[in-house]
């Protein structure tokens, strides 16, 4: 096949706007009036529909729309939809089948997914319950750690014990020394004696004699009832024993100022021990004698006197 020449109406000059130019009006084109400006050209206008695939188009005369196959809304003669060709696409979409075996489709497996959010549900629970149930031991470690937060006794004022009681109750009882007593007859303050713990060693000589005596005025009492009375003595080895007289009445008994520390005779620095006895004083003032009478043993030094609530011996 050869190039030559095809004529003037080739497609390069198919210009449609040729009948706005001279040369083009000199060519013989005119305002498109369905076709291009060019006679004879080729009319590329198709409406929707009419072409068909695998088929020769019809060719519309010059000039000429071809006439539209059918009404409108309704498919053109011409046209056949891809399925109804040989080899064509399936008309209607198959829905994928879950699962197989029978063949038969299902839906997603929500009995599986009901079953996790149960157990998650559950997890979470029993997660909270465990944190629930150890998190006091937690804040225990941090608070040991740190020392701010109390515990839940430590919150609470301590209550104190039978026996912390009567320590507080002793300790409000009054107690005297040496010096604290008022000396009657031939009694006289000393130290030449070592192992008195009144202030400055001093203690009480001078008592060996009929009508020697040594008083205590005791006031704080805080209510009536019965209390124990120490004394603290000294003996030269020898047993002795004197007077008691609470608030102007002789005790039943003699206050019994034995050898308790077993000392050698005539030694008193290794005789200072204690000696007690159990009268009933009143709430506030009460007065408390020792005091040498007839037939009493009153070859003693005397130290200190205190007093405990209750009959207690120490």
């Amino acid at each position: 096949m050869t190039s030559g020449n095809n004529g003037a109406n080739t497609p390069e000059d198919d210009d449609p706007f040729g009948y706005l130019y001279a040369d083009g009006q000199a060519n013989g084109a005119q305002p498109p009036s369905g076709g291009y400006g060019y006679p004879n050209s080729v009319n590329r206008v198709r409406s929707v529909g009419q072409r068909q695939y695998g088929q020769q188009a019809p060719t519309a005369a010059y000039g000429q729309v071809p006439q539209q196959q059918g009404t409108y809304g309704q498919p053109s003669a011409h046209y056949a939809a891809p399925e109804t060709l040989p080899g064509g696409a399936p008309s209607t979409q198959q829905a994928p089948a879950y699962g197989g075996g029978n063949g038969r489709g299902r839906g997603p497996n929500t009995k599986g997914l009901l079953i996790g959010a149960i157990a998650v549900v559950a997890a979470v629970v029993i997660g909270i319950a465990v944190a629930m149930a150890g998190g006091d031991d937690g804040k225990g470690d941090k608070d040991d750690q740190a020392g701010s937060t109390p515990t839940q006794g430590e919150k609470k004022d301590p209550t104190p014990s039978q026996d912390s009681s009567a320590d507080e109750e002793e300790k409000e009882l009054p107690a005297a020394d040496a010096k604290a007593l008022r000396l009657g007859g031939t009694a006289a303050l000393a130290t030449d004696i070592q192992g008195a713990q009144s202030s400055g060693g001093v203690y009480v000589g001078g008592l060996n004699a009929v009508g020697s005596s040594v008083t205590w005025t005791v006031d704080g009492i805080p209510e009536d009832g019965a209390y124990t009375v120490f004394t603290r003595f000294s003996v030269p080895g020898k047993d002795q024993s004197m007077t008691l007289t609470v608030n102007g009445k002789e005790f039943g008994s003699k206050l019994s100022l034995e050898n308790y520390a077993r000392a050698p005779e005539g030694d008193f620095a290794k005789g200072w021990t204690t000696t007690y006895a159990w009268p009933t004083l009143n709430k506030g003032t009460n007065t408390i004698a020792i005091s040498c009478a007839n037939g009493d043993k009153c070859d003693v030094l005397l130290d200190q006197l205190w007093i405990k609530a209750g009959q207690v011996k120490e």
